[in-house]
């Protein structure tokens, strides 16, 4: 049985100019110890579908409307308060975007970081501090002492990064989330960040949810890889099939994007068109009007993730009826 286990997950924005179907209808697993990554641009649903598993989605405007997400066999969408919390921070564990606006700046350091063992854990203060010390050291700061009594602001933004990931592995969690961790740092501190996640899944066999824009971070790390579009999966496979061979126009066209494989002195590919309107309702393919393959069809005919390879599954019509 996977750790976790999400069926057709539904998470809704009621707001005055419509209802934003952010997550709609998506369907997934994880394995103890692997790396699912999830890909896709900016408002394709990635980090709403795990805020909903954290219930960190703010209520209203958002509402989970449907789905299940059994972890370790608890409905986290509708298991009582005391159950979330017992699953939440402790066996499932987040580190978020941007770390600034993460951390409290009117608290020290210490005190947020040993906050997860203080509510979960039958430790005392001093023995928490103590654990927080070696957790910083872990993750590489110096002089971990001193720095637990320091405050965000006097931290540069790679060590507030380690500090948050330091805050999320503290109670050694079974599932791990790490919503975009590297996007505002530069490329060696990228490395060192995606090292050390690496370096606690392997100790504490830990299953890690990495969501990400960046398909070159998905190659290093991911075992396997889902990529969404519009609120939906649109392709799911081994990464290293989804590199060699992918089966949606959609991931071709995020593959060509990126940098690194573009022609010396030649323009950037660039996706043409912008992501649909979420409040309106679409029919076909919703990635149709900005595909370069799409056909009459594909704009009218409902589609739904189907296997078109061993362990590969794709949402694009032409694909699944061979003519892609």
């Amino acid at each position: 049985m996977p750790l976790l286990q999400v069926e057709d997950l539904r998470t809704y924005f009621h707001t005055r100019s419509g209802v934003y179907r952010a997550v709609d209808g998506v369907s997934f697993y994880v394995e103890r110890g692997e790396t699912l990554g999830i890909v896709g641009e900016s408002g394709s649903g990635k980090s709403v579908t795990c805020y909903s598993l954290m219930g960190l989605v703010p209520q209203p405007p958002g509402k989970v409307e449907s789905g299940r997400a059994l972890f370790d066999g608890v409905d986290l969408l509708s298991c009582s308060p005391a159950e979330a919390r017992a699953i939440r921070g402790k066996r499932l564990a987040m580190i978020f975007q941007d770390p600034m606006t993460s951390l409290n700046p009117y608290l020290r350091i210490g005190e947020q970081l040993i906050e997860p063992l203080l509510i979960h854990e039958d430790i005392g203060r001093r023995a928490a501090l103590a654990r927080g010390a070696e957790m910083l050291a872990a993750v590489g700061i110096a002089d971990p002492a001193r720095r637990l009594e320091q405050y965000p602001h006097e931290f540069s933004g790679g060590m507030r990064q380690r500090v948050m990931i330091a805050m999320a592995l503290i109670t050694r969690p079974q599932l791990l989330i790490a919503d975009e961790p590297t996007t505002a740092l530069d490329v060696t501190v990228q490395a060192q960040i995606l090292e050390l996640i690496k370096k606690f899944q392997r100790e504490f066999n830990m299953a890690v949810v990495f969501i990400t824009h960046d398909l070159a971070v998905v190659s290093e790390l991911c075992d396997r890889v889902q990529v969404m579009y519009a609120g939906r999966i649109v392709e799911r496979a081994q990464t290293s099939t989804l590199f060699e061979k992918p089966r949606h126009p959609y991931t071709h066209a995020l593959q060509r994007s990126i940098p690194a494989l573009q022609p010396k002195g030649h323009a950037l590919h660039t996706l043409p068109g912008m992501p649909p309107d979420l409040s309106k309702a679409m029919s076909g393919c919703p990635f149709a009007p900005r595909c370069y393959h799409a056909v009459d069809y594909c704009h009218r005919d409902s589609v739904t993730l189907m296997n078109v390879a061993p362990n590969q599954e794709s949402a694009c019509l032409r694909v699944q009826r061979g003519e892609l």
